[in-house]
């Protein structure tokens, strides 16, 4: 694994379940600026992981279905496993993300200025949302940061940027979306350098049937608290 151009020092991880439709897409969009792209496909009953492939990333499959937080540990070992890996981009398979601003995430690893970047759709005016869902994703990650102890602007969304040293620091085992809250509470518990980086969230009539309604943002909360 790995090359010689500054590109193969990173590896985006997209963990993938039902997306058949869209991560081609994704995918094909990725390639160009981050020609290591690894789809850990978490079980899904469609044709997900052979479109993923056909797009031309690396395909690592969960036989079931174990949840995002697992598929986003599986990814980060499958990373790991390359000498020549120095960051890792979590991208999610629906299109909500934009390649830009992870180029612009992974620069500031680049720059050395943190450990960890995380997005947040908090931090500008580009991302649209519904004033309910927004309420409730800040309650949620105002109980991640009194609990962690980091202090974020948003603590849920699934585009963020590790350096080599994080991967080695942080493991995952809330299956699913409390995972997010635990990646933030072993960043601050491991002493590991952060930043956010303003993010848009594209909130597609198709992203919002697969998970972003309102009740997917008060079950973030309700796992986020019970998690």
């Amino acid at each position: 694994m790995g090359g010689g151009c500054d590109a193969d020092d990173t590896w985006v991880v997209v963990p993938l379940f039902q997306e058949a439709t869209v991560v081609g897409e994704v995918v094909a969009g990725l390639l160009p600026h981050f020609p290591q792209v690894v789809c850990v496909d978490d079980g899904s009953q469609d044709d997900s992981a052979a479109v993923a492939a056909a797009a031309g990333a690396r395909v690592v499959r969960h036989c079931v279905n174990l949840g995002q937080g697992a598929a986003l540990q599986t990814g980060f070992d499958f990373a790991l496993s390359d000498p020549e890996m120095r960051f890792v981009v979590t991208f999610d398979a629906d299109g909500q993300h934009d390649v830009a601003d992870a180029l612009a995430m992974r620069q500031r690893l680049r720059d050395g200025e943190a450990d960890v970047v995380f997005g947040s759709r908090f931090l500008d005016e580009r991302t649209a949302m519904p004033r309910v869902r927004r309420a409730v994703l800040r309650a949620a990650v105002s109980y991640t940061n009194a609990t962690t102890g980091v202090k974020l602007t948003d603590a849920h969304n699934g585009l963020r940027a590790l350096s080599r040293k994080a991967l080695g620091e942080i493991r995952i085992t809330h299956h699913r979306m409390a995972h997010a809250s635990e990646i933030v509470a072993q960043v601050g518990g491991r002493r590991l350098s952060w930043v956010e980086q303003p993010v848009q969230i594209r909130y597609t009539d198709y992203s919002k049937a697969k998970g972003q309604s309102l009740l997917n943002s008060v079950n973030i909360l309700v796992e986020t608290i019970l998690g």
